[in-house]
């Protein structure tokens, strides 16, 4: 039987992130049967979120995010990262945000249960910043992860962090939105931010439109 240490220390390995032992201390075992990257289930992913140090944000987070929601779930709502309400308990969109982001979903016969909510970055950037190219890049497996996991039938990109980082692109939310794009097979809608939205509500609509379009693409999967 494998020590929980090792077992944790073979889950990081496998996902590239380095581990640190002290001089004296005896190398672990890794056992042969420790999943890969790619193939590794709910629990052994969010096990190597939780002790992740692939970049320095882990050196200033109080909790990571790892997402919340139906793990079947149809729809998946991807953020940007972590505030400092979601790093104090671990979740994404709480807070004010957080509970405009349940209206809208309660809106089109959604619910904070039935999606999945993850972020690009599971780790909150000190002071709120806008996260950096490379603890994105540290993220993108992870994420890439869950989205294999959940298999969604439709992906909302909330706010223009997600939206860039999923389509590797540099336009502005404005021009991304109201259309449909394509991730790896999988519709993807551009939305406004829940906190973009409390500061212009005027967007509120065009939101709506936003969602009816996912609505509609997801409801095509079926056919």
């Amino acid at each position: 039987m494998i020590h929980p240490e090792q077992q944790r220390r073979a889950y990081l390995q496998a996902m590239g992130i380095d581990v640190w032992l002290p001089r004296d201390a005896p190398e672990p075992v890794i056992s042969a049967s420790v999943e890969a990257p790619g193939s590794m289930g709910w629990n052994e992913l969010r096990e190597c979120v939780t002790h992740c140090t692939r970049c320095e944000l882990a050196q200033s987070r109080t909790n990571t995010v790892f997402g919340v929601g139906n793990p079947d779930a149809e729809w998946l709502i991807i953020g940007e990262a972590p505030g400092a309400e979601e790093d104090r308990r671990g979740e994404p969109f709480v807070g004010r945000a957080g509970t405009l982001l349940d209206e809208m979903l309660r809106a089109i016969g959604q619910s904070r249960d039935s999606v999945f909510i993850a972020n690009i970055l599971k780790c909150r950037p000190p002071n709120n910043r806008d996260p950096r190219p490379e603890e994105a890049a540290a993220c993108r497996r992870y994420l890439e992860r869950q989205i294999e996991l959940v298999q969604p039938k439709i992906i909302l990109a909330v706010g223009r962090i997600a939206a860039q980082n999923l389509l590797g692109s540099n336009e502005p939310v404005g021009r991304m939105r109201g259309r449909p794009h394509d991730f790896g097979g999988i519709p993807l809608v551009v939305t406004y931010h829940p906190a973009y939205l409390l500061r212009s509500p005027s967007q509120k609509a065009k939101s709506w439109s936003d969602l009816c379009l996912a609505t509609r693409l997801a409801a095509e999967c079926d056919t």
